[in-house]
């Protein structure tokens, strides 16, 4: 008889429901997070033919360590396992829900999502530590303008050397010196770190292929390029190209019901850092780069219809898919 369990992962403990082919309880067991001894627990019920586990922070280091291990872990979308899960019991518990998890998985009622790779993970963490630094250097900088205002002195716009001149002036002004003078050292580091994140960047970059056939693309550097292949991680995960518009949530959104029809904006699903990204390489195609090719084109003539806010995001869209496409059949990007 074939056995079929689910998984509920949290932090340190997982609660383990295997059931069979009619849906009964076979096992039942809370062991800790971890892949062998939860591979141990469903090896301890006579093995399965699939288990199912919902996508989380730890999801994918579990799922990777069961495969390993030999066992067919099926991952699914935390928000599909949530309303199938809320059908099925009206308590809310870690029991009940590793119970739904292990009938979906009897039943096939689910959409198997891509859990991604460790070296995909790595290029991710990269990029998101970065957007934390500059995020921090960004709220330093406004400190010290508001410090400085306080006094009387402007320090006036922008990030370069100009506005670092500006505020080791104001740290010489007494009453204001200490302050000033130490959020400039925190910032000295802050801008040390983000330069070594950048070099290592522009390493992964100079080493990936992906990376390389991306930036072949005028106006996509390289966070974007990186951004873009760790998140499609597989090309071959999705069939068609234009998959990747809605994947990196740049679709409009769309309800239907009856005589009710109508289109929405953009649902903003997936990957906000890499969608963020594309939107910025649009722009940067649109009002930075300065050859003239196909691709700006169609973008200039939505700019000039419906304005450079809905072509910047229309570019975004279009990039996606052309990238996407890129990655699949390895080539370059063609003017």
């Amino acid at each position: 008889m074939k056995h079929y369990a689910g998984l509920d992962l949290s932090m340190e403990e997982t609660h383990v429901c295997v059931v069979g082919e009619a849906g009964k309880l076979v096992f039942q067991a809370k062991v800790p997070s971890d892949p062998q001894a939860i591979a141990a627990a469903l090896n301890k019920a006579g093995g399965v033919e699939r288990a199912v586990i919902e996508s989380g922070r730890m999801t994918p280091a579990i799922c990777r360590g069961l495969k390993r291990l030999g066992v067919n872990v099926v991952c699914i979308h935390a928000h599909q396992a949530h309303l199938s899960l809320k059908a099925m019991k009206a308590n809310k518990t870690d029991p009940h829900d590793a119970a739904g998890l292990a009938q979906l998985a009897r039943t096939g009622f689910y959409k198997e999502v891509h859990v991604k790779s460790a070296a995909a993970h790595g290029v991710k963490s990269v990029i998101a530590a970065r957007a934390l630094l500059v995020g921090s250097r960004v709220r330093l900088d406004n400190t010290i303008r508001g410090l400085c205002a306080a006094f009387g002195i402007k320090a006036g716009p922008g990030q370069g050397k100009e506005f670092v001149g500006r505020a080791r002036q104001a740290a010489r002004t007494p009453g204001l010196g200490e302050a000033v003078a130490s959020l400039l050292s925190v910032r000295d580091r802050l801008m040390a770190e983000i330069g070594a994140l950048d070099a290592l960047l522009n390493e992964i970059a100079r080493t990936s292929v992906a990376c390389q056939i991306l930036t072949s693309i005028p106006g996509v550097g390289v966070q974007t390029a990186a951004a873009f292949a760790a998140a499609v991680d597989d090309a071959d995960r999705f069939k068609r190209s234009r998959a990747a518009g809605a994947y990196f949530g740049l679709v409009p959104r769309r309800h239907q019901s009856g005589e009710a029809d109508w289109v929405g904006r953009i649902t903003k699903q997936g990957d906000a850092t890499v969608r963020k990204l594309l939107y910025e390489a649009a722009n940067s195609i649109l009002t930075r780069t300065r050859k003239t090719f196909a691709l700006k084109s169609w973008a200039m003539k939505i700019a000039r219809r419906r304005g450079l806010k809905k072509a910047r995001v229309a570019l975004a869209r279009r990039l996606a898919v052309i990238m996407h496409a890129m990655l699949r059949d390895g080539t370059l990007f063609e003017m």
